[in-house]
């Protein structure tokens, strides 16, 4: 399922670009402020599952922009869809009606279950509307004090990076030097129901979760733990809300990856995969009884819902509807599982897999995981670490398997190198 790029392995050289990648690297170190540490590739081109560097190198792409590219690069009904809209209308703000809002809205509602959306853009956004809505309905449903509604999060999540966000993070970089942090949030660990009931307490509006854990390192909860959330949930009366930016829109196999465990948010926040690689959109989802307690001019967005994102997103939901990229992913990640299988003990201390969606633990004695991803990038490969030694392959769900092979076989010889 590649658009135009042969699958011949391994990469070959096609033409370069006018660009030349020393003058890149040297004009994004000098104007564009350190927030990210990027690999030294320099990206031209793409198609499918594959990006052509400045020099005419194509590399395979095992990270799809944190699974932003889940129907690969210039997917061509998301162009077409993007193509036709541009030509129209893209942006009138929220201030008027526009002809594409309602039958996006329509569409995804249907696809999960759900009354309502709130369009916005990205995916902090959306999980700072979802703790918004949470809140609210909390002093006007539930009676929580004005001020004084909690919510419940996991040790190791990754919401995104706002300021409220990174109140509720462990995470030291994320932190350190944006305080004082917003209070409200209580943190317990991700996978132990037993601490989760002893944290609520009548104060407490939502538990927000992941329903896999993707910065932390693709961590894969008990099957019984989202169930059993749930059912404290609603036991308690707390709304559970799942964040499936990362994981949702057919990452893990399912369009959503509560799915896996037959388990109903009462919030679900969407991004990423949902602008198919064109426009950032995003969405919170929820039933009448939550998100229809918003009134006009208490949230919104300029661009959020707007015209050009929304025939975007339709088209990436009618793409769902057909069931492909969730197939795919499935039977394509039981093969990448085996493949890596095989890598541990040899340089891979434990790897962790759902859908096409891998956590791979680099025996810490052999290497970081930005050493390793540095020598995959040599090998025109690209992967991105994460905490410590781990890594993550994350590929465009049109990945060939003969493409998973090639990567494999790639990682395999650069920890046999290491070792």
């Amino acid at each position: 399922m590649t658009f135009d790029v042969p699958t011949a392995l391994p990469p070959s050289a096609t033409r370069p670009s006018s660009f030349a990648a020393a003058d890149v690297l040297c004009l994004d170190e000098k104007r564009v402020a350190r927030t990210y540490a990027p690999l030294p590739v320099v990206a031209a081109s793409a198609s499918g599952a594959w990006v052509t560097d400045v020099d005419g190198r194509r590399h395979l792409d095992l990270l799809s922009a944190y699974s932003a590219m889940n129907f690969g690069h210039g997917n061509p009904r998301i162009l077409a869809a993007a193509s036709a809209q541009l030509h129209e209308l893209t942006l009138v703000s929220r201030a008027f009606h526009h002809t594409r809002l309602g039958e996006f809205a329509d569409a995804l509602t249907g696809l999960v279950g759900k009354d309502l959306m709130v369009p916005m853009n990205t995916g902090a956004e959306a999980v700072e509307t979802a703790i918004k809505a949470a809140r609210k309905w909390a002093h006007e449903v539930k009676g929580v004090p004005e001020g004084e509604a909690e919510i419940v999060v996991a040790s190791g999540n990754f919401h995104g990076r706002t300021t409220t966000i990174i109140s509720f993070s462990d995470d030291p970089v994320a932190r350190r030097g944006y305080g004082p942090f917003t209070p409200g949030f209580v943190t317990v660990p991700y996978g132990d129901v037993e601490a989760l009931n002893a944290a609520v307490t009548d104060r407490t509006a939502a538990v927000l979760l992941e329903p896999v854990q993707g910065e932390a390192g693709v961590i894969i909860p008990p099957a019984d733990y989202l169930p059993r959330v749930r059912a404290l949930c609603t036991e308690r009366d707390v709304l559970l809300v799942a964040d499936e930016v990362q994981s949702g829109l057919a990452r893990t196999g399912r369009t959503l990856a509560c799915e896996h465990v037959g388990v109903e948010p009462d919030l679900i926040i969407l991004g990423k995969a949902l602008g198919g690689g064109v426009v950032p959109v995003s969405a919170v989802l929820g039933d009448a009884d939550v998100l229809g307690l918003f009134r006009p001019g208490q949230h919104g967005s300029t661009f959020g819902g707007n015209a050009l994102a929304c025939a975007v997103g339709l088209e990436v939901v009618e793409i769902l509807r057909e069931g492909t990229f969730q197939e795919r992913a499935a039977r394509l990640g039981d093969h990448l599982r085996a493949r890596l299988d095989v890598l541990v003990g040899h340089g891979v201390a434990a790897v962790r897999v759902i859908g096409l969606w891998a956590g791979i633990d680099i025996d810490e004695d052999l290497a970081s995981g930005r050493d390793v991803c540095e020598r995959l990038a040599e090998r025109g490969i690209l992967a991105k670490d994460t905490h410590g030694s781990t890594i993550r392959f994350s590929p465009p769900l049109v990945i060939e398997e003969d493409e998973l092979d090639h990567a494999v076989g790639q990682l395999g010889e650069v920890l046999a190198e290491l070792g």
